[in-house]
């Protein structure tokens, strides 16, 4: 069976393409969930990554939760099913979600229950004309298994997340970046130029640096504010004496663009 996630390095970026168009890219029922674990902990381990874009192969970005696979587990103990989440899409979660560099969804399709999610936990999410976004789960019968709904709020809001929720209906790309959920909507062949594009500017900057920013940004998301200073400190004090600040410093004193290459 071929791998459900190509990996792509070029420089500081690595392109994770979900390759599975076939399915539409779904994230159960397969080999899903141990690659994302895997590619995640692979990028953690690499200092040189500084930028991450996630999209799709085919179509859908993804279609999220093979349903069909799901029919044999109306028979199966409660118990069972607990754990088959926790094994397997909340590994997504937890693995994507808690990536140490900034990750890009490049959204060319379809993104639909787990996929929509999926994207939810990326940092930055620009979408093709083509794209669609659906908290569908409703409309089979389940909830967000996969923490959409610890998601999803924080991205669009409470209001809209529960529109999302309640009624299943999809947006379109115009929509999501309406209300938020993606930053910019382009044309289908410039989705991946401009997601490269971004993760170039964003991989410019410090890799230490940028996995600190991103640690503070998902801290902040339920830390009281005097917590999260005293973190702030902490790391501040680490970054004063980076190479990468001394570079910053020196460059401005001397009038001249930093050179973060090599350090």
């Amino acid at each position: 069976m071929p791998a459900f996630l190509a990996y792509d390095q070029q420089g500081p970026i690595v392109t994770l393409t979900m390759n599975s168009p076939e399915t539409r890219n779904v994230l159960t029922g397969n080999s899903a969930a141990d690659e994302f674990v895997a590619a995640c902990a692979r990028i953690d381990a690499d200092a040189s990554v500084r930028a991450v874009i996630l999209t799709g192969a085919g179509p859908a970005f993804s279609a999220g939760g093979d349903l069909k696979g799901m029919q044999k587990m109306l028979d199966m103990p409660q118990a069972e099913i607990r754990q088959w989440y926790r094994q397997g899409i909340q590994r997504v979660t937890l693995a994507v979600h808690g990536l140490e560099v900034p990750i890009i969804a490049a959204v060319n399709g379809p993104a639909i229950g787990a996929g929509c999610d999926l994207t939810c936990m990326c940092d930055l999410r620009i979408a093709s004309e083509a794209a669609t976004f659906a908290e569908s789960f409703v409309r089979v019968g389940l909830i967000p298994g996969d923490g959409g709904a610890w998601l999803l709020p924080r991205v669009v809001g409470t209001a809209k997340a529960a529109e999302m929720s309640f009624t299943g209906e999809a947006l379109s790309a115009a929509e999501a970046l309406a209300c938020g959920l993606v930053s910019r909507v382009v044309p289908a062949d410039q989705l991946l130029p401009t997601a490269l594009a971004l993760a170039g500017k964003i991989a410019a900057n410090p890799g230490p640096i940028l996995r600190m920013t991103k640690r503070l940004l998902r801290e902040g998301q339920h830390q009281r504010l005097e917590s999260l200073l005293e973190m702030s400190a902490g790391l501040q004090a680490l970054a004063h004496k980076t190479p990468h600040h001394a570079e910053a410093v020196n460059a401005f004193v001397e009038k001249r663009k930093p050179d973060f290459r090599g350090l």
